[in-house]
């Protein structure tokens, strides 16, 4: 059996200070380096981060057999004393975030048969990271993103239930669990889901879908960016999955 192609796809913003422990894990990953490519997509960045990026490219071309670095503005800036999880400015951020993911993913993907996006702020995870998630063979498989080992769930875009459920409540079930919606700390994606037409929807999709949450506090009803992601899916005839008990650590 052929070596599964894997491409890592990171967009990042003001991620200056992350980059150091990105690299880092990046570097202890296992994954051979034949099959492993990297893209990354910055913009709209205030900080040094497309400086820094370039300078580490001698070290993304040591670990990995493609390395793609794109860089796209979408003109969107939080106030600095507003935090990025203000509800007033939710539905234009997760827009331009899935903008940024789709952009990426259009620019980067080549013959890869899987690709995994990996935020620059998780820095923590196994070496055996992607052979550990390869081994479930799912085409949509997301692990438990949480601040420290055993702790509450980071990445609350995961959920089952209308969202009544999140990773944490589904701990000890054994094995994959079905999920409704995704978050995108740590996703792998079958490529070929992603060239039928499966992307980041940056406006409320999936108004008709059963599995939405009956009314989101911002945009009302419809799910953007990744959990619009999971209910197109769906709607694609794909079933998507998480590992509880497979935990990825967020800074």
């Amino acid at each position: 059996m052929s070596l599964q192609k894997v491409l890592v796809l990171t967009p990042v913003k003001d991620a200056e200070t992350h980059l150091a422990a990105y690299v880092a894990g990046l570097e202890r990953l296992s994954y051979p380096r034949e099959a492993l490519s990297l893209g990354i997509l910055e913009g709209d960045s205030s900080d040094g981060t497309a400086d820094a990026i370039g300078a580490l490219a001698p070290r993304f071309a040591a670990r990995f057999a493609r390395f793609c670095f794109r860089q796209k503005g979408f003109g969107f800036r939080m106030p600095a004393s507003v935090p990025r999880w203000a509800p007033a400015y939710q539905r234009q951020r997760r827009s331009v975030l899935a903008r940024s993911r789709n952009h990426l993913l259009m620019r980067a993907l080549r013959e890869e048969d899987w690709v995994l996006w990996l935020d620059v702020d998780v820095v923590g995870f196994p070496a055996e990271l992607i052979e550990t998630l390869l081994s479930y063979d799912r085409d949509i498989l997301h692990p438990h993103c949480v601040r420290e080992a055993g702790g509450e769930t980071f990445d609350l875009n995961a959920w089952a239930d209308k969202g009544r459920l999140r990773m944490a409540d589904l701990r000890g079930r054994g094995g994959a669990v079905r999920l409704d919606a995704v978050g995108g700390t740590v996703l792998l994606v079958r490529a070929d889901i992603h060239r039928d037409g499966l992307i980041f929807p940056p406006f409320p999709y999936g108004v008709e879908n059963i599995h939405i949450r009956p009314v989101h506090p911002v945009w009302g009803r419809g799910e953007i960016e990744t959990e619009g992601l999971g209910i197109m899916a769906r709607d694609m005839g794909i079933q998507c999955w998480g590992l509880p008990d497979y935990e990825v650590i967020h800074a």
